[in-house]
């Protein structure tokens, strides 16, 4: 296995040369999303994305050369999906032919413990991923259905497998250990995974840049707010610790998932009637601020905020109150603190709720801008300069760290590439 951040004689991800085309694949179980890309300049080529893959009225909506397209279609499984975006390519552009392409990207969410790197994939390493399915059921096993269909669409192009867990692989035993069972992590490998990896690493990286230092003379707090969120100590270039944990349910409050809970509830409620699988679900999908507020899109609880709904209020306060106290955790952890960082839909976009955590981190030192938070777009810092750490909204770009990790994981198999 391959890390493109640590080889020597190689260009990292924030480093690549110009170089072909890499397609960077997210498919989900129902979805397939896309995104070609130029990984040296960090242009984007063409986008799409097809979803309700296998259920009723699929729609593919593809960004190329010439327009934006949406329509309906039939599409019953995801190498009928590649057809649709191959086709989509064709007709609206740019031209894509399986010879122009580097490699083909993919984002994997769960690597386990085995893939501490991006990887090339072969049919080991499918059976691999296939083998950890019981840790991520709600995202292995789209993700592999990806693989194999970008595997028929594509021949001999290289494909590159860039798992979400990999940045959180350097977390030290303390931090990824749980006090359970030696029987659980020995044979069923329970303990801390972390997700998020590509994000965190990416917008880590950013930082130190935006700061003028070398990540690893950089010590920052990461946090992706989404409909999935996750907070990451990232200590000179290396995750420390993440609030994620066996599986993406844990640490922040999410849009449908609850973040922390005491663990005596899973059989409090199966004593009341609550089978488990009733309460995986609704874990996964009727949590977070489904549950709280109503409703799991954040600009939509905000308005709810703003039309004085007291349970919106208080799910915010939740949210906001979880999100602090994991700064000022890894805050210690680190040592030093010298930024703190907002990306992810929720992060970038939400003045509100960057307000509100900040607001609450004064006892570090930490100090908002308010017209620089309220004016925040794109690379922004929002903290004023009597603070003790810079604060900055960092828009992610997954894919393109996807598309630069293929690339150094392909050039190590072939340099002349």
């Amino acid at each position: 296995m391959t890390d493109p951040d640590t080889t020597p004689g190689r260009a990292a991800p924030g480093q690549v040369a110009a170089t072909a085309p890499v397609l960077v694949v997210n498919a989900g179980s129902s979805s397939l999303k896309y995104r070609l890309v130029e990984p040296s300049a960090g242009h984007t080529l063409a986008t799409g994305l097809i979803e309700r893959i296998g259920e009723g009225h699929p729609r593919a909506r593809h960004t190329g050369s010439d327009c934006t397209t949406e329509r309906e279609l039939d599409c019953p499984d995801h190498e009928s999906a590649f057809q649709v975006a191959l086709a989509a390519f064709a007709e609206h552009g740019p031209p894509l032919r399986a010879a122009d392409l580097l490699a083909v990207g993919h984002r994997v969410v769960h690597g386990g413990s085995r893939f501490a790197a991006p990887v090339l994939v072969d049919d080991d390493v499918i059976a691999q991923i296939e083998a950890l399915v019981p840790l991520a059921l709600l995202h292995n096993p789209g993700n592999l259905a990806g693989l194999r269909a970008a595997r028929a669409a594509f021949g001999g192009i290289p494909q590159v497998a860039v798992f979400d867990t990999a940045f959180h692989q350097t977390l030290p035993p303390a931090a990824y250990t749980y006090a359970v069972p030696r029987d659980w992590r020995d044979r069923l490998h329970v303990r801390r995974y972390g997700f998020h990896g590509t994000s965190h690493a990416y917008v880590s990286r950013r930082v130190a840049a935006l700061l003028g230092r070398p990540p690893q003379a950089t010590n920052a707090v990461v946090l992706h707010l989404g409909n999935g969120a996750s907070a990451c100590a990232v200590e000179g270039g290396r995750s420390i610790d993440t609030s994620m944990g066996l599986s993406p349910l844990g640490g922040l409050v999410m849009g449908t998932r609850p973040g922390d809970l005491d663990p005596a509830i899973a059989p409090y409620l199966s004593r009341h009637g609550i089978p488990v699988l009733a309460y995986d679900e609704a874990l996964n999908h009727d949590s977070g601020l489904r549950a709280l507020a109503g409703s799991n899109d954040f600009r939509e609880v905000m308005r709810l905020v703003e039309a004085g709904d007291a349970d919106a209020r208080l799910a915010v306060e939740v949210a906001a109150y979880r999100i602090a106290k994991y700064v000022g955790g890894y805050a210690v952890a680190l040592g030093r603190l010298d930024a703190l960082a907002f990306t992810g839909g929720i992060g970038e976009h939400s003045a509100a709720l960057r307000a509100d955590v900040v607001g609450r981190l004064a006892v570090l030192g930490l100090e908002l801008d308010t017209a620089a938070n309220a004016a925040a777009s794109g690379e922004s810092r929002i903290s004023t300069p009597a603070s003790a750490a810079q604060v900055w909204v960092v828009p992610t770009d997954e894919e393109l760290e996807i598309a630069r990790h293929a690339v150094a994981v392909v050039r190590a198999g072939h340099p002349s590439a």
